[in-house]
């Protein structure tokens, strides 16, 4: 591994956030998940959490949206959503779900800097009624449209962007927050991955 790449992969890790995921449930088209975990690169989350309850797991994720994303991110598949449930409440302080129900938060008034897992449904029914027994609380971006819904990707795309800027504005960018294990695991794992692939 050159100079270069090792402080490229350096910078990289430690600006992940250990406390901030994405868990998509049951989403159909795998270009959507692969936007997502292109979105979660970019703001520096390094686990995603991908449940499939009633569809079967893709075999790859879209190439073209993804850009390879999936390559630099630790990817936790289920298809049982308790164990799912129990892995997000024993690493994450609270769940919260988009969507459109009254009494939901509005997006600008959550806390994103805290330890907080997001979870986005599928494309046609949302968040299902079992998540929704689940998790802590609702959030849904604000909108003055006629059609009420964002793509997944999209919706997941200014949610995290929101988290970006309040995570920034705290510079909790500043600190490294993954464990050092994790560190020294993904920098073997990455070293010995083409970047260009």
């Amino acid at each position: 591994m050159t100079e270069a790449r090792q402080h490229k992969l350096e910078n990289v890790l430690n600006k992940r956030q250990a406390n901030l995921t994405v868990v998509l449930e049951n989403v159909n088209d795998p270009h959507n998940v692969s936007a997502v975990m292109r979105t979660c690169d970019a703001v520096g989350i390094q686990d995603i959490y991908i449940l499939n309850t009633y569809i079967p797991p893709p075999k790859k994720w879209g190439f073209k949206s993804s850009r390879s994303a999936s390559k630099w991110l630790t990817v936790h598949s289920f298809d049982d959503r308790e164990k799912c449930m129990s892995v997000l409440k024993k690493n994450y302080c609270s769940i919260f779900a988009a969507c459109l129900i009254p009494g939901a938060a509005p997006l600008y008034s959550m806390d994103l800097a805290k330890s907080i897992a997001l979870v986005f449904g599928n494309e046609k029914d949302g968040v299902s009624e079992e998540m929704k027994t689940c998790v802590d609380g609702f959030f849904k971006i604000p909108q003055v449209g006629i059609i009420e819904s964002l793509n997944i990707s999209v919706a997941c795309a200014v949610t995290l962007y929101e988290a970006f800027r309040q995570r920034d504005a705290q510079k909790l960018y500043d600190l490294p927050s993954l464990k050092n294990d994790q560190i020294n695991l993904l920098m073997e794992k990455w070293g010995m991955t083409d970047p260009g692939e």
